[in-house]
């Protein structure tokens, strides 16, 4: 392009397609900030998720370690029995303080330091 005296490149007329492709852009833009919108996570999803872990993680993680200790021991089947009821117990003990909860609080024992 040709340079003037002060050395920039003299402004062209707009191009009308130049302008539609940037309103277009925008449209497309802003269509996609609209589609990809975080959403806030439903709290009740959450506390089920929580419940279902409870429910499934304690008793498998008593079946499992008491199923270990039998092995090392030599008492198979009374500790992995013991810690499979322990593990349901805890597992509905922790249903409950969940379910005790109110929306607004979290639930009690995830904290650290109190």
């Amino acid at each position: 392009m040709a340079e003037d005296e002060t050395g920039e490149v003299p402004k062209l007329p707009p191009d009308a397609r130049l302008e539609s492709l940037d309103e277009r852009l925008d449209r497309l833009q802003q269509a996609e900030a609209k589609r990809t919108v975080k959403r806030e996570p439903d709290p009740n999803y959450s506390a089920g998720q929580l419940v279902l872990s409870h429910l499934v993680g304690a008793p498998a993680g008593g079946f499992l370690i008491g199923l270990l200790l039998d092995r090392w021991l030599g008492t198979q089947p009374w500790l992995m029995l013991t810690l499979l009821f322990l593990g349901f117990a805890a597992g509905f003990f922790n249903v409950i303080r969940i379910s005790n909860a109110t929306a607004d609080e979290k639930p009690k024992g995830n904290e650290r330091g109190k």
